[in-house]
This record gives C-alpha cells, sequence and structure tokens, in this order.
C-alpha cells in the first residue's frame, strides 16, 4: 500500500498551503462526482455520503497526469446550532476487480 497521510487536523494555513501549491502546479481538467448514497443516522444528527469521483490534474510544466479515481465516503455530525460539519473522508477506494 502507498498511503500517504499529509493533513491531519484542520489548520487554515497549513491547508490553503496545500491546496494553493496544488492549484499553482496543476491544471484541474475535471471533476466528476456522482452520489451513490447518503444515510441520516435514526437520531439525525450523524450522517454519511457515498460518492463516486474522477478528478483529472494536469501539471503545468510537463503535462503529466495524475487522477483520483473510485469512492469515497463522507462523515458528517449535526452540530448543536443545526449547522452540518464534515469530520472524516475516506481516501478514494478502488472497487474494480484487478486485484
Amino acid at each position: 500500500m502507498d498511503w500517504i497521510f499529509e493533513v491531519g487536523r484542520f489548520n487554515y494555513d497549513r491547508w490553503k498551503k496545500g491546496w494553493g501549491d496544488l492549484f499553482a502546479s496543476y491544471e484541474l481538467v475535471h471533476n466528476v462526482r456522482k452520489i451513490r448514497k447518503i444515510e441520516l443516522s435514526k437520531e439525525g444528527d450523524g450522517a454519511f455520503a457515498v460518492i463516486d469521483i474522477d478528478t483529472l490534474w494536469r501539471n503545468y510544466n510537463d503535462d503529466t497526469d495524475f487522477r483520483w479515481l473510485g469512492r469515497i465516503c463522507k462523515i458528517y455530525t449535526k452540530m448543536k446550532n443545526d449547522e452540518w460539519k464534515m469530520i472524516f473522508q475516506t481516501g478514494v477506494l478502488d472497487y474494480s476487480d484487478d486485484y
């Protein structure tokens, strides 16, 4: 497995730099999302969404591509002020039969 843990708990400056570096180096060619399932807890205070993604990035300098392709799951919690916050997201998972 080639997993990398690049960012931890939200830190505005660190996350802004990471995303800024990405967009400074790569063109977003396409970003396709398809929601597969949304599930709400019986208490109505938690939820998850399963989403298939296809995101293609192209390097401005050498035209190399990299792609995020697969399935993600986003986990949400409802705050006391009724605002929803995403608290977790899986990395992109590949469920193809190629393994």
